[in-house]
């Protein structure tokens, strides 16, 4: 029997950074956006039924993410068709690596975990964290988008102190060695917990 921990955390935390931490301590994990990544791909599950709902969004046999982001904001409704077709195909992939992976401990690397619910399915949770001066930051220093884009995107995920509040683990990730450190002490805990279950 596997045990379930959500990873999650807002934009600019170290949710990616940390999620390979549990990797290199022998947990499986599973990246939503590598997800939908694999599904917009040449022959990715979600070509054929995006390209029926928006023909004009496929590019050389894959799904353009760019033409999605111009469709959506001609078209706000847009957005709900776009998330049918792509949410039961995310979820119907993440039920296969549950169903296949050997690892003790899966990590869900789920950006908007709480946001979509999401942390029903987990055993536990852990949320990644940096004070927002930081995390602010961090993103801006990435020169992938403007402070306006950056303040956008935070907008639309729940405020961190909440999902702090509401996870198991927090993972604050000042630097590298704290947070390997803290990776270190989660997945000790789960698997002294699974021991003795």
């Amino acid at each position: 029997m596997s045990f379930a921990l959500g990873l999650t955390g807002s934009i600019g935390m170290g949710k990616s950074t940390t999620a390979q931490m549990f990797v290199d301590e022998g947990c499986a994990l599973w990246d939503a956006d590598a997800a939908v990544h694999r599904l917009y791909a040449p022959e990715g599950a979600a070509v054929e039924p995006m390209g029926a709902a928006f023909p004009e969004a496929i590019i050389d046999g894959a799904v353009s993410r760019e033409e999605l982001k111009q469709i959506i904001s001609r078209d706000s409704s847009a957005l709900k068709t776009i998330e049918a077709i792509v949410h039961p195909l995310v979820a119907a992939d993440r039920a296969a690596f549950r169903e296949n992976a050997t690892a003790d401990i899966l990590v869900f690397d789920i950006p908007l975990l709480f946001e979509t619910g999401g942390n029903a399915a987990m055993d536990a949770v852990a949320c990644v964290s940096i004070p927002p001066e930081e995390q602010k930051r961090r993103v801006t220093a990435r020169g992938t988008m403007t402070e306006a884009q950056f303040e956008q995107i935070r907008a639309k995920q729940m405020p961190n102190d909440e999902k702090c509040a509401r996870s198991d683990y927090v993972i604050v990730t000042d630097t590298l060695d704290h947070a390997r450190a803290q990776v270190q002490d989660v997945v000790r805990q789960i698997r002294a917990g699974m021991v003795n279950a």
